[in-house]
């Protein structure tokens, strides 16, 4: 991947040039060393992803932004996962194939892309065909990306906020807004609309999330009007309301409305809105999903 570097690292928009060849830890948290947290199938994501069998999803150790609310903070902070070569990732992939994965779901790869997209080809390489899923924050390089042509086949990525204030405040990143605008519009130029197979799998396009935080229904709108108006059905949306309050933000997080689950009248809000605004491709949920049994346990399953 040319211009691209994971040493002095200039993968993704934080460009904090760590010399992570050296065992320095970049912004993410992890040096160069390929460190995955949990290799299996996962049910719990969008139906046409997970399908019957569940999707095959890496977990990579590590992550560029700070969110206050981590629902997966021990992987984020790099302390739980096994380093893997390039060669060990590939037949990892291969194995989640041949267990029935519709797909290999990376998540959070970005701080890795350039070994990842290796080990994506030499699986290929192997005869690997199902398809491959980008799975980020959002918080992503155009120039990642465009180089991902023909390596990812879907991207299932987050849009966090529209509100460079409050991007600013829970992730300590406050171009979010305008860094996810950008990177949204390269992952739509890249796999372009969406393609299904004949069981309602995807096979191609993109899939953007928003994850309602609780007391913030205004910059949820912001994000649905956005991506709606910009992309309208090229695009699926994704409105989660699983956010999930660990006891640790008592202590830690100056917005207390952090501290507690979604109500359902926010959640309904934000669903009414949507469909005002003529979205008509989007997955929504059901239920009480604020649980931390929806979260699966990073003990290297797999790796």
């Amino acid at each position: 991947m040319q211009d691209l570097c994971i040493s002095p690292c200039n993968l993704c928009p934080r460009e904090c040039l760590a010399v992570r060849a050296d065992g320095g830890l970049g912004f993410c948290l992890v040096d160069d060393k390929i460190k995955v947290a949990r290799a299996a199938l996962h049910k719990w994501e969008e139906p046409c992803i997970s399908g019957t069998n569940g999707s095959g999803a890496v977990f990579f150790a590590g992550c560029n932004l700070r969110c206050v609310y981590c629902q997966n903070y021990e992987i984020a902070a790099g302390r739980r996962g096994k380093e893997v070569s390039v060669m060990r990732l590939a037949e990892i992939f291969l194995e989640l194939e041949k267990k029935g994965a519709a797909n290999i779901n990376l998540v959070t790869p970005d701080h890795y892309v350039t070994g990842v997209a290796q080990a994506v080809v030499f699986a290929r390489n192997r005869g690997l065909a199902c398809p491959v899923v980008y799975n980020c924050s959002g918080y992503e390089k155009q120039a990642v990306v465009r180089q991902l042509s023909g390596i990812v086949d879907i991207y299932l990525t987050d849009f966090k906020y529209m509100d460079a204030g409050l991007a600013g405040r829970l992730s300590l990143a406050p171009d979010y807004p305008a860094v996810a605008s950008a990177a949204l519009e390269e992952m739509v130029n890249a796999v372009g609309t969406p393609v299904f197979d004949e069981q309602g799998m995807m096979r191609k396009g993109v899939i953007v999330r928003h994850l309602l935080l609780p007391g913030h229904k205004k910059n949820a709108k912001a994000v649905i009007r956005y991506v709606h108006e910009t992309y309208g059905d090229s695009v699926y949306l994704s409105l989660m309301n699983q956010y999930t309050p660990f006891d640790r933000l008592q202590e830690n997080v100056d917005d207390r409305e952090l501290c507690r689950k979604v109500t359902k009248r926010e959640y309904e809000n934000v669903l009414e809105y949507a469909i005002n605004l003529g979205v008509k491709n989007a997955f929504i949920q059901e239920g009480d999903t604020a649980k931390e049994s929806f979260i699966p346990s990073f003990d290297c399953e797999g790796v």
